[in-house]
């Protein structure tokens, strides 16, 4: 299945109940699905784009173009970002908030249907563990599996430590991880053909 829109900013025309949000934004049929905390946390409060303005932004930003997910001039094709908590908080969400915001987030990522999650920090790789995979996030540090291909039920998830902090180790990991998964096949499909009365295949993400 493919979404059919040229729109980068909010291809579904999310509306969360807030004035001042950050909409997702990228490719509508991307391969990989950035996922960060909220605008306060990682940018674009300004910009209306994930992951600018800051320097944490601006680092992963560096780190995907390094290992490949991103394009030299900030293209979007085959990558989208978006946030757990779209809206642009007045000091630090709270469960409630992020809970009440989850339905947005949770409805875009499977519209989207990206192939690979990459979450960015501790919040968002909790949450994509915790309802993407089989995995307990309780049982994950996120420095022993940062920049490591962790799979999901549907998706490879490729977790990463908050690039405001990372060491220059850490991030050439990271750049080495996205390499690596660029250059497999990633590719995550079910063949539903089963279900079909004909012997042709459907595969969907």
């Amino acid at each position: 299945m493919q979404n059919v829109t040229d729109r980068t900013s909010n291809p579904f025309d999310m509306r969360p109940p807030c004035d001042a949000f950050v909409a997702g934004y990228g490719d509508a049929n991307a391969d990989f699905h950035v996922v960060g905390d909220h605008p306060g946390v990682h940018g674009g409060a300004d910009s209306g784009i994930p992951f600018t303005d800051t320097p944490a932004g601006n680092r992963l930003r560096e780190a995907l173009r390094a290992g490949g997910v991103l394009g030299d001039d900030d293209e979007s094709n085959n990558v989208f970002f978006s946030y757990l908590h779209a809206c642009v908080p007045d000091g630090e969400p709270t469960d409630d908030d992020y809970r009440d915001l989850e339905p947005f987030f949770d409805a875009e990522l499977r519209a989207i249907t990206a192939h690979v999650l990459l979450p960015v920090g501790e919040r968002a790789t909790r949450h994509v563990l915790a309802n993407y995979t089989a995995i307990a996030p309780d049982d994950v540090i996120l420095s022993e599996v940062h920049a490591t291909e962790l799979h999901g039920s549907g998706w490879l998830v490729v977790p990463c430590l908050d690039p405001a902090g990372w060491s220059d180790d850490q991030e050439a990991d990271y750049v080495d991880a996205l390499r690596a998964v660029v250059a497999t096949d990633y590719h995550r499909e079910a063949d539903l053909g089963r279900f079909l009365v004909g012997p042709e295949s459907y595969t969907v993400r």
